[in-house]
This record gives C-alpha cells, sequence and structure tokens, in this order.
C-alpha cells in the first residue's frame, strides 16, 4: 500500500476489498471511530498502513453495541462523548481516500444505516471511498434490502459466519461479497487466551462453494495467534487489542500502534 500527498486523489478500482489480499495474507486492523477523537483516529489509521495493515475496519460509535465487549464498548462511549457522527466518519474516510487506496470498511449497526436512509448512506459511501461494511446485527435471512442498495453503490456488504451448521456456512458463503468476516469463538469481541472452534473444517467448508477470502476475527491479540489464524485462513482481524491500546495511552498512542500492527503483520507471514 501507498500514501501520498495530501493533494492527489487516489484513484481506485471496483471491488477493491479484493486489493487486500493480493499480496499473501492479509492484517485487517479495527479502530472505533473518533477514539479519543476524529484527528487522532486519522493518525492511528494512517500509523496502522504504515506498519503494513492491508484493510482498516472503522466502527461507527453506537450507543448498543450488542456484538461488542467491553473494551469496544467503552470506546464506543469515548467517540460518542467527543461528538463523533456518522458524516464525520464520512468525512474522514474522504481524507484518507485522497492519500491511500487501501481497502476501508465501515462496522456497525443497523440502526444508524438506517436511520441515515439506505440509499443516502450508501450513496455517501460511494462519494467518499468506503470500500465495505459489516453489520454484526443483520441476520442473512434479512440482508436483501441492504444489500440491495449497498451493492447499487459498490459496496461490499461483508458476511459474518460463525461456528453454527455446515449447511448454513454454505448459504452464506455462496451470497457473499468482499471477504468472508469469519468468527473464531462464539459471544462478543475481546482479547481470548486460547480459540478452540475448528476454524479449519468451517473453512474448508466455506472454500468449497465460494473463491472469497476468509478472514479470521474475535479474539486474536497475539502474533503466535495471529500465525495460527494465518495458517487456515486469508487473513486475520484485530480490533479489540488494538482498541485496548488507544485506551491504555490515548492520543500517545500512535508509535505504540504502529509497533504492534507491525508485529502481528510480520507474524502472519511467518
Amino acid at each position: 500500500m501507498f500514501l501520498q500527498s495530501q493533494n492527489t486523489e487516489v484513484k481506485r478500482s471496483m471491488s477493491n476489498i479484493k486489493n487486500a489480499f493480493k499480496n499473501g495474507k492479509a492484517f485487517i486492523g479495527f479502530v472505533t471511530g473518533g477514539d479519543p477523537n476524529i484527528e487522532k483516529t486519522k493518525e492511528f489509521i494512517l500509523e496502522m498502513i504504515k506498519a503494513g495493515a492491508d484493510l482498516v475496519e472503522i466502527g461507527i460509535p453506537f450507543s448498543d453495541p450488542i456484538a461488542e465487549g467491553p473494551v469496544i464498548q467503552e470506546a464506543n462511549n469515548r467517540a460518542l462523548a467527543a461528538g463523533t457522527t456518522v458524516e464525520k466518519l464520512f468525512v474522514l474516510v474522504a481524507q484518507l481516500r485522497k492519500v491511500t487506496d487501501i481497502p476501508f470498511v465501515f462496522l456497525t449497526y443497523v440502526n444508524p444505516v438506517f436511520h441515515y436512509g439506505y440509499d443516502a448512506f450508501f450513496k455517501r459511501c460511494k462519494d467518499t471511498g468506503l470500500d465495505g461494511i459489516i453489520i454484526p446485527d443483520l441476520p442473512f435471512e434479512e440482508q436483501a434490502p441492504v444489500k440491495e442498495t449497498a451493492s447499487k453503490y459498490g459496496v461490499d456488504l461483508i458476511s459474518l459466519i460463525a461456528p453454527t451448521s455446515e449447511e448454513r456456512i454454505k448459504e452464506i458463503a455462496k451470497n457473499a461479497s468482499g471477504f468472508i468476516y469469519l468468527v473464531s469463538s462464539m459471544g462478543v469481541t475481546g482479547i481470548r487466551s486460547t480459540i478452540t472452534t475448528d476454524l479449519s473444517s468451517i473453512t474448508a467448508a466455506i472454500k468449497s462453494v465460494t473463491s472469497i477470502p476468509v478472514a479470521i476475527g474475535f479474539g486474536i491479540h497475539t502474533p503466535t495467534q495471529a500465525k495460527e489464524m494465518a495458517r487456515i485462513a486469508d487473513g486475520v482481524i484485530v480490533g479489540s487489542a488494538i482498541v485496548k491500546i488507544i485506551a491504555q495511552h490515548g492520543s500517545n498512542a500512535t508509535e505504540h500502534i504502529y509497533r504492534y500492527v507491525k508485529e502481528m503483520k510480520e507474524a502472519i507471514y511467518l
């Protein structure tokens, strides 16, 4: 990935998300937008890219993030208290898009998208250069209206697959776009000391019906875990560990984020 001067617009191709996986295993990092403020979020994201991140998920802070554990819940509260809004995050993406072609994905819940209006929201995604969206509380069976509108504007609706029946896994995988977010463990986000799910079998079931990349998230926080997950899947997603660094260091987290992301990125190639 590359950075350009602030006044040079980066030209992007359709299906930009696939570019995150073109050079081998992808490292996908997550930050809560606006934690501790918008300017620092921009700084942190650029630092993650310098450290080797291949795709960045930006969380839209929400008052009831049901898929999140305490670390990201608290980040949501900090971001909301700082005055973060959906519109401010769209502006942030537009600014970042001027200096990098790395794929960006929003992670949010149905309520903010519905409130904004599906058509208006996804048109804004297209206009600012956002590539995809993850909506944890949107059941697969109820995706159609959202997916139809997102597709209209070239935005990938990223499917989450949890440890469940093989038949359901294959059905979700067949209809997926962008990449598949494979949830490592049942429950909410957060650091886990061990991951015991049979992820190899789930990945095999997914790969039997689609060529879309699979990235594993939920609980991954050490280089050893990242290396292990990269053997199974096409990418590794890390969220709570990065958000925890921000919680610990606040506005001074930049260099800590760089070192952590670099270490994790290097681990998935070893």
